[in-house]
Order: structure tokens, then sequence, then C-alpha cells
């Protein structure tokens, strides 16, 4: 089926097929609505008819797309189009770790080692999420160009191992990497993982799967029964202690395996820190047979060294000669060897010598009485260097510097001058533009920058303007667009809502509104945010905001002086003592007076008290700032603000 051109959900364009698999093909597209290129996987038919595992595959695809990692392929979107299911993904330029494996044969030891610490970072991050992967191979793995290896299709492999996984494809790429558990059709979890990407290292140093077979069944038998060949026999190179760890990884026994993803990290640093230090220890612990076997080869060695050991003894002369005679041996043989080692094929050192300025000519005559090689490796119009003399040379001269005679010395000719017109670039590709100058002679120097408007990998801007006319040789710079600028989403949770939109704004992101819940079950400030913490998306994205602002109740105390508020005064009068006949004064029993104190217009006491009263007082259940009023009588004596997140008493006189 022919897809380029199609629009998937109203925005996604199908440029070009760029790959397939036994589950799916790849198409590159543009997004129309972010304006970025993208990777759109579609499913193949087999997998559609089935609504069970359409149902699985969409879960699974979103639980994925939760994941965020640097070596994770990031999923964007999940869609369905007619019959059409896919999923848009990040997309990356460079080639599948199995692609570099088939050009390139075994790789180094070190190479391989930062890729598979590289792989287990993503397999560390998806199994503290509960995602299992199930399809860990080197097919599913891209090595960008920057040499970042960044793992795909986690959740769709449970989807359809759940469904069809003897689909003729999948089964044919995949059993080759295949744990015991997995081949059995038993359960799998994070040590399957971990078993596969054991197959992937051994693949890496040593160019070949552990197991081979003419059919799938066969690869499967071979990974549940036979113990594979050590990759250490097959590439010697490698460090005993990587061996080690990839024997570890590929136990038959999954509780013999890493637990986890973090012990293989940590096993692989030390490997890359030093490879001699042991690692992998249960190692040794995983033949009882081998190990009965090797006991009684070394009891039978220990009686005939015992006996001789016994004879030295009794002849203390002979063990003094024997020692003697061995340093000796031991002592010449290493001299011997390293006259050897430095002797054999070892060429003199000779002064490289400046052909910088010379001709080829001038510069070949010079190179043979050192007897050195001049090898032309480009030639080149320059400003100022005339035509047939040497630009540069590599290696650069330095004073006294040396190299073994025959080396060979790469030189760069120049062509002369020559007047070029430069050409339009601008709206070029960065390949297309820097070949275009290159066939003009001039030197490329390209930069980049971020463009709201250009598209990733095209040139924005030229140092020389289309039309000039310039030396070939002359630089020229070109710069080439980045696309839109991604910026890291912040996290919001818990601040104000002045505090969060401060932190949109320094983000480089773009404030769109406030959404505002009161929800006892929560906190306070931001609850939730549109862009989840911590992805990347285009720079003045908009982001929305979920603030809560319930607060919580809190038990506040008015302590009333009512005598100071009502200005109390004692009062006495004048009364004549019946028994005595004498004038004394006495003093006046204070009134009852109305006291009614509210919250926020919410009356929270209503009593009678003595006028007298200095301390009367008034609980309430409030939050935030409330207003308290104080009414004697009917008259307002007192009207108060309190603050309940700063204070929970307050006194009024």
């Amino acid at each position: 089926m022919n897809l380029e051109g199609k629009l998937l959900g109203n925005r996604y364009e199908i440029i070009e097929k760029i790959g397939s698999g036994g589950m799916a093909t790849v198409y590159r597209a543009k997004d129309l609505v972010l304006k970025r290129f993208v990777a759109v996987k579609i499913l193949r038919d087999e997998y559609t008819t089935d609504n069970e595992f359409i149902k699985r595959f969409n879960t699974e695809a979103e639980s994925a797309a939760s994941l965020t990692h640097p070596n994770i392929v990031s999923v964007y979107d999940v869609g369905k189009e007619g019959s059409l299911y896919y999923i848009v993904m990040e997309l990356i330029k460079g080639k599948t770790l199995k692609e570099i494996i088939i050009e390139d044969g075994r790789m180094g030891w070190k190479w391989s080692v930062k890729i598979a610490k590289q792989i287990a970072s993503a397999l560390e991050i998806a199994h503290r999420n509960n995602i299992v992967h199930r399809d860990i191979k080197p097919h599913n793995i891209i090595i960008t160009e920057d040499g970042v290896a960044k793992v795909t299709d986690f959740g769709i492999a449970k989807a359809v191992s759940n469904s069809t996984i003897t689909a003729f494809g999948t089964t044919i790429g995949s059993v080759h990497y295949f744990s015991p558990e997995h081949a059995r059709g038993g359960y799998t979890d994070a040590k399957s993982d971990l078993y596969s990407l054991g197959v992937v290292i051994y693949e890496m140093v040593t160019g070949k799967v552990p197991f081979d077979a003419d059919t799938p069944v066969s690869v499967a038998l071979k990974h549940m029964q036979e113990k594979p060949v050590e990759p250490k026999e097959l590439n010697p190179a490698i460090p005993q202690s990587l061996n080690d760890l990839i024997m570890k990884a590929m136990e038959k026994e999954p509780s013999m395996r890493y637990n986890t993803a973090t012990e293989m990290i940590r096993d692989l640093d030390i490997i890359l820190k030093n490879p001699e230090v042991e690692v992998a220890k249960n190692i040794e612990n995983n033949n009882i047979e081998h190990k009965i076997e090797d006991r009684q080869k070394n009891t039978k060695k220990g009686k005939k060294f015992a006996k001789f050991k016994k004879f030295l003894a009794e002849h203390k002369a002979v063990k003094i000669a024997l020692i003697v005679a061995i340093f000796i041996i031991i002592f010449f043989a290493t001299i011997g060897i390293t006259l050897a080692v430095l002797n054999i094929g070892n060429p003199k050192d000779v002064v490289l010598q400046d052909f910088t300025g010379l001709t080829l000519e001038e510069a070949r005559k010079k190179a043979e009485e050192a007897n050195l090689t001049i090898n032309v490796a480009e030639e080149k119009y320059d400003v100022e260097i005339e035509e047939g003399k040497i630009i540069s040379q590599d290696p650069t001269y330095q004073p006294n510097f040396t190299v073994k005679e025959g080396s060979t010395i790469n030189v760069v000719v120049s062509k002369g001058q020559e007047i070029v017109t430069v050409t339009k670039l601008v709206g070029k590709t960065k390949d297309e533009a820097t070949k275009e100058a290159k066939d003009l002679g001039l030197n490329v120097i390209v930069e980049e920058d971020y463009s709201d408007e250009i598209e990733a990998g095209v040139v924005i801007e030229q140092s020389i303007e289309e039309g000039e006319e310039v030396l070939a040789g002359s630089d020229i710079t070109i710069k080439v667009s980045l696309g839109i600028e991604q910026v890291e989403v912040p996290d919001l949770s818990g601040l104000s809502e002045e505090e969060a939109k401060a932190k949109i704004a320094e983000a480089k992101l773009t404030y769109k509104a406030t959404f505002k819940i009161t929800d006892s079950s929560q906190g306070k400030g931001v609850v939730e945010q549109s862009i989840s913490p911590h992805s990347f998306v285009d720079k003045n994205s908009e982001i929305t905001i979920t603030i809560n602002e319930y607060e919580e109740m809190k038990r506040g105390t008015i302590n009333i002086n009512v005598a100071s508020l009502i200005g109390y005064q004692p009062t006495y009068q004048k009364v004549v003592d019946e028994e005595t006949g004498e004038e004394k004064e006495v003093l006046v029993p204070p009134k009852q007076v109305k006291l009614v104190v509210t919250v926020d217009e919410v009356t929270v006491e209503s009593k009678e008290v003595s006028e007298d009263s200095s301390n009367v007082t008034v609980n309430f259940d409030g939050e935030g700032t409330v207003r308290i009023r104080v009414t004697i009588d009917g008259v307002e004596r007192a009207k108060k603000d309190m603050n309940l997140n700063s204070t929970t008493t307050l006194d009024i006189s």
C-alpha cells in the first residue's frame, strides 16, 4: 500500500517510507501542527483484525508514551485512520545497531559496554514504571549520529507477544534474543529483558548471535537447553569481566541473572573503569559437576606435589639450587622478550618536516630523503597559496615532532585563485547548501540556531550574499535551522498562581489559563498542569494550570475584654444602714449586656455577659483571613481581620 502523501489524524503528512519490520512499517512524516518531522509506525494488517489485540496495543502504547528518557525513543501520539493503526514517534537520525554490526562486524569492547550501559539505563526507567519491553534486539536499538543509543518499540512487543508472536517476521527477527522462559511461552519479566540485553552485548563483541539454526524453533530450543560458547573464546580481546557479565545475564535460570538493570549498570561502570576487576561473581557457581571434576584433578596433582615438596625438604641443597636456577631463567627470559618486542618491526623515528608552501615535487623529494611518503588528500582553491603548492599537511608540522619511517603525510594542494559567484543557499538543506558551496570552491562553516518559522535542517542565513563575487577558497558561513527550540517543562506542583506564571515564562513557555478547584484531598497551589513536568516541547507552547484553593479549617480563639470595649466604670450609691442609721457607699451591681460575635457575617457567639467582664473567650473554625465583628447591646464595638494561617489567637479590647 502506497501511503506517501496521505494525511493521518488531519495532522501527520506521510512523506516517505524509511523502514519496515515484523510488526510495522515506518514512515517519515511531517507534524503539521507542531511543524516538525516525526516517525509514524503503522501496524501490519495481520495485527489489526484482532479486537483484543488492538485494545492491548492502545493500552501498552499509551503506557510507553509516559516514558521520558534520553535513551528511549519518545512516543508522541497513538491513533487510528480507517483500518490503519499508527504510533507517532520521535524521528531519529542514525542506524540500527543491527545495521552497524552487519556493516562493521564485531565492535570494540569499550564502545559495546557504553552502548550496553545506555540500553540498560532505558530498561531501568521502564522497569521502574512496570513496563517490560519483551523484544530487546539490535533491530530495536537506534544509534544516533552522536553515538547515543535509543531503544524503540516499548509496549508494542507486549501486545504482539500476547496475541500473535508466532507471526513469521516477528519470530525470525526476535527468537535469537528470546530468554528461555520467553521461548517456552512462560512468564516474562524484567529479567527476560536483561537476558536479551546479554545476547545483544554478546553479538556486539563477537559479531554473531550465541545460538543459530535453520529454523526459529531450533533456535528457541537452544536457548532453553544449550550453554553458549563463551564470548571470550570468539574474541580473546574482551576482558574476562565483560565475558562474565554476559554469561551472567544469559543464565538459563532467571534467579541466577542480574536482579535489576541497575545492578548491570553498576558492573558495566566497573568494567569501564577497571576491566581487571571481578564482576558477576556467581558465574563460578553455575556448574557444580565441573567444580567436582576440577577438585578431583587438583587432589591428584596435590598428592604429586606433596611428594616433590617432601623430597626438597630432605635435600636442602637441591632446593636452593633449584630456586636460584628459576630466578636466573626468569631474569634472562624477561630481558630477551623485552628486547625482542622492542626491536621486532620497530621502525626508526624521523623528524617531521614542514611541507607547507612547497610544490608537490619539492615536497616529495624532501619526504623521500626522510623515508616518508606524500599523499595528495585533496586539491582546493586558496585565496593566498598559489597553484601547485601545499596548503596544509597531516600530521601538522611542529618543531622536533617525530614520526616513524615509512609514514604517509597527507597534504592539501592549492588549485590557485579563482573568482566565483556565490549562489543562493538560503532555503536549501544543510547537505545541499554545503555541497553547492564546496563545488564553488568555498570553505563552508556551519552554524546552527533555532527558528520558529523554518523547519530543522534548512539554511536560514548565509554570510556572503547571493550574486556576490569572491575568491574561491574564501570562508562562507551558513546558519542552519534547528527548528523550533525544544524546552523542558518545569514542575509547577504546589506553586501559587503567580509563582507558576513566573516559572512558565522563565521556561520560555506561554501561560494560557488557570482552572480553580476546591479539593480537601489535595495539597494547595498547582495540582495539575496540561503538559507533563520534565517533558520537552516546542518553545512558546501553551500550558494551563489547575489551582487548588482549598484551605484547611483551623480553630481560632478570640479573647474579648467587654469592660474595656464599653468603657465600663464601677459605680457606687449611698445607702443608710438600718441598724446604725449611718450613711455609706456600696457598689452598684454590673448589668448584663448582650454580646454577639460574628466571623465573616456568621454568628459564632450570642450570649448575656456581665458588663465588667474582662476576658470572654469565643472559639470558632475558619480558613484563611476572616473578618471578625463584636457587637454589644446592638452597637458594633470592634471590627478586625484575622489571618488564621499566621495566628490562631486574637485579643480584642
